[in-house]
């Protein structure tokens, strides 16, 4: 091109006397608000928060792409490790080891609990799962800014693939909690008790999505968040039943307290699947008989003998309600922390 053209517009070029006299070319933009001119060309802004609806349907449409991320994202987690895949089923059963060394042997607070070691690993293998989800997705947006700064997705699918990741971890505990439980170590039979695993496992991974959303927009606003979160997962593991029966407690005051204490989102789950998978404990459960004062208090003595005997102790929160508050539970985290995620679409990937 000689040096007496310019450039002016998309096919356009300017020869001699039409070129400015400071060789500067300019536009004029037209006089209306640049929102209105924007919407007369179907212009929006790209980071523009969508509706509700349309923001669903976004994240309907990435389902495949969400559960294909989870699956290479597990594949790939432990390739550099000798034992590959086996650290997702070892680690949560080497914490069960541990707790049941420091619980169980040397400070046996599994007095009063029949089959604890089962009861233990399902409270382990259960929470374990809630843990992780959370934990993962505190840091998902600030893990992932070269991605949201790149490309236009629902953000939401991220939160979403991290707790995916747990949930297929999750599937392959199951499998080997399942081995434990009929193992000699255990001898919990199989029964059709085992069917309501799958909607308790289905209502704890609704829960853990909601929150996951909601830790997600915590974590990429708070820095220190992901810092603070494995210090309250421990506090919320110590509350929830984990190591001990919160049911067998002994309190005649503050009996209210208690009962917070069974119906809190972590211990209820762990609850509902051990119920649905040790007939030891449906057994055993505070409640599951009429009362009797007297069967109650030789459970009192904490002789092994007598452990079945707290099901004719009274119950703080009612377990025939357990469900209820399961399914209020995971509805509750699910709308709420998905608006709360929502609200906050347009400035994740800024700053």
């Amino acid at each position: 091109m000689s040096n007496d053209r310019r450039l002016s517009a998309p096919g356009q070029l300017l020869v001699g006397a039409d070129l400015p006299a400071d060789g500067t070319l300019t536009a004029e933009l037209p006089d209306v608000p640049l929102a209105e001119l924007a919407a007369q060309h179907g212009l929006r802004p790209s980071a523009a928060r969508p509706a509700v609806l349309g923001y669903l349907r976004q994240l309907w449409r990435r389902t495949s792409f969400i559960i294909a991320f989870a699956t290479a994202r597990n594949i790939a987690m432990y390739t550099e490790a000798r034992l590959g895949q086996l650290w997702q089923v070892l680690t949560p059963l080497l914490n069960a080891g541990v707790y049941f060394l420091i619980f169980g042997v040397l400070l046996k607070i599994n007095r009063g609990i029949p089959d604890y070691l089962g009861f233990l690993v399902t409270g382990v293998f259960v929470f374990n799962f809630t843990q992780r989800a959370f934990i993962s997705s505190s840091t998902v947006i600030t893990d992932s800014l070269p991605l949201i700064r790149a490309l236009q997705f629902p953000r939401a699918s991220l939160p979403l693939a991290y707790v995916m990741i747990e949930f297929q971890q999750m599937l392959l505990s199951m499998a080997v909690l399942a081995v434990i439980l009929v193992s000699p170590l255990c001898h919990e039979p199989i029964t059709w008790y085992w069917l309501l695993a799958i909607p308790a496992l289905i209502l704890q991974t609704i829960f853990n999505i909601g929150i996951g959303l909601l830790v997600a927009r915590i974590g990429s606003t708070v820095n220190d968040f992901s810092q603070l979160l494995p210090f309250l997962m421990r506090t919320w593991l110590y509350l929830s039943g984990v190591l001990f029966s919160i049911a067998a407690l002994q309190i005649r005051t503050h009996r209210w307290a208690i009962a917070l204490l069974e119906i809190n989102p972590a211990a209820l789950y762990i609850t509902l699947m051990r119920n649905a998978l040790l007939l030891s404990q449906r057994l055993s459960a505070p409640g599951s008989k009429p009362y009797n004062a007297v069967r109650c208090a030789l459970w009192n003595t904490k002789a092994k003998k007598f452990w079945y005997d707290s099901a004719y102790c009274h119950y703080y929160a009612n377990p025939d309600h357990f469900w209820q508050f399961g399914i209020a539970w995971a509805v509750l985290a699910l709308v709420v922390g998905f608006f709360f995620f929502w609200r906050a679409e347009a400035k994740y990937g800024r700053g």
